[in-house]
């Protein structure tokens, strides 16, 4: 398992765009499994939508890549790079992810080739599907530390 300071480690993204709480299981260059804490607190209920706060759907999908971006980053090859959408497909959500709940985040990776590759995810609310999707990704360069 690994904590939120350890997946900071691995994932340039910070508050308020890491969307991973804890890396549950890891794999390296395999699959990788975690948790995101839905909040009432977050920023994106502000505004989505007032008075019936929904967890926007393509921050459910980005939860989904940062936990494959975590998978792919552990490999040594690929440590200190970044990882970077290059599409989304076959994607649906079949249940509303609202403040409270907790965000099972599965990826397997299904396809690593050089510096591009792709992904199935699940995410999942208490055994529900909230959204299923195939992630693709390419890796740059080592991020520059500032």
């Amino acid at each position: 398992m690994l904590t939120t300071e350890q997946v900071q480690a691995i994932l340039p993204h910070r508050y308020p765009f890491l969307m991973v709480d804890r890396i549950l299981e890891i794999d390296a260059g395999k699959k990788a499994v975690g948790l995101k804490n839905v909040s009432a607190n977050e920023e994106f209920f502000n505004g989505h939508f007032p008075g019936y706060p929904v967890m926007p759907g393509v921050l459910i999908v980005e939860a989904l890549a940062q936990v494959g971006a975590a998978a792919v980053l552990q490999l040594e090859a690929n440590k200190g790079r970044l990882a970077f959408f290059t599409g989304i497909d076959n994607c649906r959500f079949k249940r509303q992810v609202v403040p409270g709940d907790q965000l099972r985040l599965e990826v397997e990776l299904t396809k690593l080739r050089g510096s591009m590759g792709k992904g199935h995810a699940i995410a999942t609310v208490d055994g529900e599907i909230a959204c299923e999707c195939d992630i693709l990704f390419a890796l740059g360069p080592v991020a520059e530390k500032k």
